[in-house]
């Protein structure tokens, strides 16, 4: 706004109806144009902070976690239906197998998508800083505390605080995030007056709590707050059809990312995927099509782009089917698995023995009987 007749309220007036700056003629042109680059440059600002929230709703929105499972169906109608609801729910499962991700999904298809997603990871951060990270501190409540600071608590105010490792914290933190999920309200570290907060809890834990209340470990109280509805994820294993679509769009992400032209998976290369037993989950899975697009050297990922672990797996599991498939007993399977674990150790007994988890006595006397003679121990 440009006037002529410029004072205090009509100054106040017009930045609260909307004006980017008031200026008050005479106007020099360069300070004109340093105005209006500046106008320019919030614009632009503002039009990319809502391009990237666009972006990161469409990356979290529960339609992108990948997988046409029967499992998967089942996670993502849990996802429609609890979404909008403010109850606090449990992400169960393995290690690597997306529980933040069905977290972030939660939230951004919520009501609460345009306020804050606050994650806290209660494994990483020490004991002793845990409690001024969740509910924050006065200024002067401990040695190093020289001004007031926020909590996460109050940084995820009216969005969600996805709390993940939840089984990792201390029994009296558990009592304090007790309270705040009770009482909805926080004290600072040092304060005297306790502060209100609208704030979702999405928990997440690796472990079987209920293991860990008979254990005196985690608060029974607590466990029964945050295991409102719980989403239990599948480990890869159990959703092995949807091994395929998780390569091809991991393949196109780190193709992409490296610049590389991969375009496809053999399918020798894929059929050791699938048989492969993820203990890592898709977290490793991701890793290892990472490493597979990196060491390609051509349009097609290839068994030699594989780790040998991987590699491995596919005759390891053609032993089974194959002992399965003629209704093997149970003896005759268990030499030819030891005679295939011989093989791929070059005949070292040492290594045999450790792969298959069994000391080289048990080994020596296992490969006597399968020769029908008395084997010596060294």
């Amino acid at each position: 706004l440009m006037t002529g007749f410029g004072s205090v309220d009509t100054a106040v007036v017009a930045m609260k109806r909307g004006a980017s700056d008031y200026l008050t003629k005479p106007v020099k042109n360069d300070e004109l144009v340093r105005v209006i680059e500046r106008v320019i440059r919030e614009a632009s600002l503002r039009r990319e902070v809502n391009r990237l929230r666009r972006e990161v709703h469409k990356e979290y929105s529960f339609h992108q976690i990948i997988g046409k499972s029967k499992p998967m169906q089942e996670i993502f109608d849990l996802i429609r239906r609890v979404a909008d609801s403010p109850t606090n729910i449990l992400i169960t499962g393995e290690s690597g197998t997306g529980k933040e991700l069905v977290a972030k999904a939660i939230h951004y298809n919520s009501d609460r998508r345009d306020a804050p997603f606050i994650p806290v990871n209660c494994a990483a951060i020490p004991e002793q800083l845990l409690e001024s990270e969740l509910f924050g501190h006065m200024r002067g409540a401990f040695t190093d505390a020289k001004v007031d600071k926020r909590g996460l608590f109050e940084e995820a105010q009216k969005g969600t605080l996805f709390l993940d490792e939840i089984s990792e914290l201390p029994l009296m933190l558990q009592a304090k995030i007790l309270r705040a999920i009770q009482e909805k309200e926080i004290r600072r570290v040092g304060a005297n007056k306790p502060i209100s907060v609208d704030v979702r809890i999405i928990a997440a834990t690796n472990l079987k709590l209920t293991e860990e209340v008979k254990a005196k470990r985690f608060r029974e109280d607590l466990y029964y707050r945050l295991n409102v509805i719980e989403l239990r994820l599948p480990p890869l294993r159990e959703r092995r059809e949807d091994i395929p679509l998780l390569v091809n769009a991991f393949m196109k992400k780190y193709a992409e990312a490296r610049g590389k032209e991969v375009q496809s998976v053999s399918e020798s290369a894929l059929a050791m995927l699938v048989d492969y037993a993820w203990p890592g989950n898709v977290r490793e899975l991701e890793n290892v099509i990472e490493r597979a697009v990196t060491l390609s050297r051509n349009e097609n990922i290839v068994p030699d782009d594989l780790p040998s672990m991987i590699q491995g797996a596919r005759g390891d599991r053609r032993v089974l089917d194959d002992a399965a498939e003629r209704t093997l007993p149970l003896d005759q399977v268990e030499k030819e698995y030891i005679l295939k674990i011989l093989e791929k150790t070059g005949g070292n007994k040492y290594q045999a023995a450790h792969a298959l988890g069994i000391d080289r006595k048990t080994l020596y006397r296992k490969l006597a009987e399968i020769e029908g003679t008395p084997h010596p121990e060294e």
